[in-house]
């Protein structure tokens, strides 16, 4: 079978392999944002669909904004070093919003629009 989308479906493996990472060295349950991101859009690299990603877009936008507010409240608590930043809910929270966007406006793009 033929990924439909090679660009999605690599940054789907890389956004899961980070968060396996990520899990292992912080061991914060928000570590799992990644993998939480990176299955679906692993899932989008072999079936794309405008409804699926305005709808993931949507759900990660709520999450995103979540976990920065769930992160400046941990500002007072946080060290800077890369297992805070990384593993903290501050940057999943920015990194999930972006995400959420992203995913919005593709889903209104002609490229998945245009699909027969």
């Amino acid at each position: 079978m033929k990924p439909r989308s090679r660009v999605t479906l690599v940054l789907g493996v890389g956004i899961t392999l980070v968060g396996i990472i990520v899990l292992i060295i912080s061991g914060h349950p928000v570590a799992t944002v990644p993998l939480f991101f990176g299955a679906p859009v692993l899932w989008f690299g072999w079936w794309k669909g405008s409804p699926n990603s305005i709808v993931f877009g949507h759900a990660f936008i709520m999450l995103g904004c979540f976990l920065m507010t769930w992160g400046i409240y941990l500002l007072p608590q946080s060290d800077p070093i890369v297992s805070h930043i990384f593993g903290r809910p501050l940057f999943w929270g920015i990194f999930s919003l972006m995400g959420g966007v992203c995913s919005n406006y593709h889903g209104f793009c002609q490229c998945v629009r245009s699909q027969k």
